[in-house]
């Protein structure tokens, strides 16, 4: 399964504990690796989320496939075992993947 950047799918994130997302939750993949690995950004339903910085509002839609407002935790990209990924849901509208794209690079001074 040959995944594109932007696509939404639903992962399953082992528990880690402290403050770090788990669970069956959609997520937007940002890479694939050759070593089965995949780069993503989880999303959670709960809007207490955006009082954090590198958040983005995201609600449902056509296009992105979710069911309810989602939150983007840009903050908490990371890297996931492809076996972890499940079956896609939709696709981030492009202008929200630029918001994205530059959170990135503020978040990691680039």
């Amino acid at each position: 399964m040959k995944m594109e950047k932007g696509e939404i799918r639903l992962v399953e994130i082992p528990t880690a504990g402290c403050h770090e997302q788990s669970g069956a939750r959609p997520a937007i993949v940002l890479s694939e690796l050759e070593a089965g690995i995949v780069i993503i950004i989880p999303f959670t339903s709960n809007a207490q989320a955006l009082r954090f910085p590198h958040t983005i509002d995201v609600n449902p839609s056509v296009e992105n496939g979710l069911n309810s407002r989602s939150i983007a935790l840009v903050f908490q990209m990371r890297a996931i075992d492809k076996r972890r990924i499940k079956n896609r849901v939709g696709t981030i509208e492009s202008k929200t993947m630029e918001k994205i794209d530059e959170m990135i690079k503020e978040m990691l001074y680039l």
